[in-house]
């Protein structure tokens, strides 16, 4: 196995590593501190970037660091969905009855909400992912959904999970109502050259390696290759290494990354 082979104690490249006393990306930092003004607000936040550059989980690491008794967590990762079938995942989420009926559900989600709220004292958080996917239809009833007591107080938060493209739906006339509802608004930038470098030397410094096993012309190769993406980077170095495992070297140069970047892209 290659990490045997570098000397590594683990992989600090695969998805659970877990991320205490390490270095954390910008985009991880802004979107905590992002999500916990969104929280105390009980509003609804925006956050888009290109695919693999670690919205889902950064958001998925704030949420779970959260007090169970003092939040309700309801992750909706299907956004291709009909307006019933968006209706029924949140009564599902919120442990509430399925109805045929719009309308019966619509009711039930909003007094279900209000018990939590209001007589539990806890905050339903509502996270829909590939927002980017959602109708126009679903798009009209959040602003609806979310209105408690003539839109004079928030009861829940409700986080909008979307590639950049989500930012153009919403830019839309007839999403108006939502977007002047949206109180924290954050896009990615991903990865810059220097901040790769520093997430790179952190990562293998968790896995006991001090030696910079990536060389110069690696760091520029791979750069040039993730296009800002964390997930990509990390695919991309795990391929690196078992190449040059394989290839018994002791160091990663640009050749083998780019071995790596062609045995990654499909076709």
């Amino acid at each position: 196995m290659y990490s045997t082979y570098w000397g590594m104690k683990c992989n600090p490249f695969e998805k659970n590593i877990n991320l205490k006393n390490t270095f954390k990306l910008d985009d991880f930092t802004q979107i905590q501190s992002r999500l916990e003004y969104l929280i105390e607000k009980r509003g609804i936040g925006l956050f888009t970037g290109a695919a693999g550059l670690g919205k889902t989980y950064a958001i998925k690491y704030y949420v779970k660091n959260l007090n169970p008794s003092l939040y309700k967590i309801i992750y909706i990762p299907l956004s291709t969905v009909t307006v019933m079938d968006f209706y029924r995942s949140i009564c599902v989420g919120l442990g509430l009855e399925v109805s045929a009926k719009k309308a019966t559900m619509f009711i039930q989600i909003q007094e279900g909400i209000k018990t939590l709220f209001k007589d539990r004292k806890i905050t339903p958080i509502i996270i829909l992912d590939e927002s980017q996917y959602l109708r126009t239809d679903i798009l009209n009833d959040l602003k609806i959904l979310f209105n408690f007591d003539m839109d004079s107080i928030n009861m829940a938060a409700l986080i909008l999970i979307g590639q950049p493209i989500l930012n153009d739906i919403l830019s839309r006339q007839i999403h108006e109502p939502l977007r002047q509802r949206i109180i924290v608004n954050y896009t990615l930038h991903g990865l810059d050259k220097d901040e790769m470098s520093i997430y790179l030397k952190d990562r293998l410094k968790l896995a006991g390696i001090n030696e910079d096993l990536f060389e110069k012309n690696a760091l520029e190769a791979l750069f040039a290759c993730i296009n800002g993406s964390t997930r990509k980077l990390n695919n991309l170095i795990e391929k690196c290494l078992i190449i040059g495992c394989t290839d018994e070297v002791n160091s990663i140069n640009s050749d083998i990354v780019m071995k790596a970047e062609n045995d990654i892209n499909l076709g």
